[in-house]
C-alpha cells in the first residue's frame, strides 16, 4: 500500500512539473525537477501518466513531442478556448519570420534576409532556441524549416 502511495505521489509530482513549466520537457528535465535520480523510473512514470490521461474523459492530454512531453488541451477544446490562451514568448518579428518560413518551407535563410533584412539572424536564433524551426548548413547559408513542436503548438 505504501508503495502505491509513493508511486501516485511521484505521478502527481511529474504532472505538477509539466503543468507548472508550461513547456515540453525531456525525461531528464522532469527527473531533475521532481528530484528523482532514476531516468528509467521517471520514463515509466511518465508513460503511465500518458496512459492515464488517454483513458480519462478530460479536455487535457499529455503528449509526446519528439523526446519531450507536454500537457496540452485537446484540439476539439483548444479551438473553443483559444481566445484566453497566452501568446508564445516570441517577438512580433520572430512570429512574422516564422509565418514566412512555414509558408515557404524549406527556404534558404539568405532568401528570408532579402525579404526582411538582417534582423532575420536574431529572429532565426530566437526561433531555434524555442524549437520552432531547425536549420541545416547549406554552403554559406542555412536551410530553414519548421519543427514538430511548431506543428503541435499551432495545431497543424
Amino acid at each position: 500500500m505504501a508503495e502505491q502511495n509513493e508511486k501516485r505521489e511521484h505521478m502527481n509530482l511529474v504532472e505538477a512539473a509539466l503543468f507548472v513549466s508550461g513547456k515540453a520537457m525531456s525525461i531528464e528535465e522532469i527527473a531533475n525537477a521532481v528530484g528523482i535520480a532514476s531516468i528509467g523510473y521517471v520514463r515509466k512514470t511518465v508513460e503511465e501518466l500518458v496512459n492515464e490521461y488517454n483513458n480519462r474523459n478530460t479536455s487535457i492530454q499529455l503528449i509526446r513531442l519528439g523526446d519531450k512531453y507536454i500537457l496540452s488541451v485537446k484540439e476539439q477544446y483548444a479551438t473553443k478556448v483559444s481566445s484566453v490562451a497566452g501568446q508564445p514568448d516570441l517577438s512580433k518579428g520572430a512570429l512574422r519570420v516564422l509565418a514566412y518560413v512555414s509558408k515557404n518551407e524549406p527556404i534558404m535563410q539568405n532568401n528570408v534576409v532579402k525579404s526582411f533584412g538582417t534582423s532575420v539572424y536574431d529572429y532565426v536564433k530566437e526561433l531555434v532556441e524555442n524549437d520552432f524551426i531547425r536549420t541545416s548548413r547549406i554552403g554559406r547559408t542555412k536551410r530553414l524549416e519548421t519543427t514538430q513542436k511548431f506543428k503541435e503548438y499551432f495545431n497543424f
